[in-house]
């Protein structure tokens, strides 16, 4: 027994929001001195480092979890369940609705109860519970729905990864550039065959690792007390090279399947760099410099990084047929990775 993806839903924002749009802005560092260059300058390095052109917003009268709901019910469309048969909803985020001009976050009820409310499912026992697991989220979600499947506790399960990251932006912060909004969402079902999750693996580093991704005040001096995503851009890069490729061999290790059966490898869309000295070194570690043609899709450049809503929404673009020059047919072995705030990394196995 194991478990399938029987259905694919993603939300993308409407509203773009390109480099130019930062070429005002004054950048300050983590010491509160302000960035030499002008916002154009900073913009354009900014492009050439992390390889976003643009980020997608959240219009001013949506939320977090509205973005959520759409692509919950897209995802429960795809797969024509009746909804009232979902064992699980899990929505993975990292802060909650925050409201438009609002500073606080609002986490209850859950954003899980309140898409399953937006769905009208009536079902008591259809358990509905987030998760905090920083930008590997919804990879953890999937993690546990399929857990659950196999334990014979669930049958059908819906994951969900949504994030609203343009509302917790210091704009005085270069790395407010990175982030941006969106949604994805699964449903996973039972299945008797041997196709669907292989194996995975989850690992956490928070010794020395926790605060790589914190909240914290706005570096412009005397900006008051509100805190905002701060990160620690070099101790990720560098953690991120370290550990990743190996809880990626692993998870592939563990499934009995071999790197030349790998067709497509769906990573966290943190930093094209980033993500492309990851998948190296990972062929690295199997003895192989070379990259098979079109192993690894991205969407960051158009639609940057979403934190829990990357993956999904990139899985659920390729299987649409809407990434140029990318695919998956049935029988297809790919993998889901995903690196963030904890410091945790967790990878997937799986065969379409």
């Amino acid at each position: 027994m194991g478990s399938i993806i029987t259905g694919l839903g993603s939300f993308i924002p409407s509203e773009v929001k390109a480099n130019d749009a930062f070429h005002e802005h004054e950048f300050y560092d983590n010491k509160g001195v302000r960035v030499p260059g002008s916002g154009d300058l900073i913009a354009r390095k900014f492009k050439k480092i992390t390889g976003i052109e643009e980020r997608r917003y959240l219009a001013n009268d949506m939320n977090c979890s509205d973005g959520g709901f759409i692509a919950a019910q897209r995802a429960i469309e795809d797969a024509g369940i009746d909804p009232e048969k979902l064992d699980h909803i899990i929505c993975a985020h990292n802060f909650g609705d925050v409201s438009y001009g609002s500073v606080q976050a609002d986490v209850m009820p859950s954003l899980a109860s309140r898409i399953k409310q937006r769905l009208g499912i009536k079902n008591p026992r259809s358990v509905a519970y987030d998760v905090l697991f920083g930008c590997p989220g919804w990879v953890q979600g999937v993690i546990q729905a399929d857990c659950f499947i196999k334990a014979g506790i669930a049958e059908n399960v819906l994951v969900i990864g949504c994030e609203a990251l343009s509302r917790v932006l210091d704009p005085h912060d270069r790395d407010s550039m990175i982030f941006s909004d969106g949604a994805g969402a699964c449903i996973l079902t039972k299945s008797e065959g041997g196709n669907g999750i292989q194996s995975f693996s989850a690992v956490t580093h928070a010794y020395e690792e926790a605060g790589y991704l914190y909240c914290g005040k706005s570096y412009k001096p005397d900006q008051g007390d509100t805190k905002y995503i701060k990160m620690f851009g070099r101790k990720i890069y560098e953690y991120a090279l370290s550990n990743v490729p190996v809880a990626m061999k692993e998870a592939l290790d563990k499934s009995g399947r071999s790197l030349a059966e790998l067709k497509k490898v769906f990573i966290h869309q943190a930093n094209e760099k980033m993500d492309e000295a990851i998948i190296e070194r990972f062929y690295e570690l199997y003895g192989q410099e070379e990259l098979p043609e079109g192993i690894m899709p991205m969407s960051i450049h158009k639609l940057g990084n979403s934190s829990v809503a990357t993956v999904p929404t990139l899985l659920d673009l390729v299987y649409r047929g809407e990434m140029e020059n990318h695919n998956i047919k049935k029988g297809d072995l790919i993998m889901l990775a995903s690196v963030g705030a904890g410091m945790h990394i967790n990878a997937i196995v799986y065969e379409v």
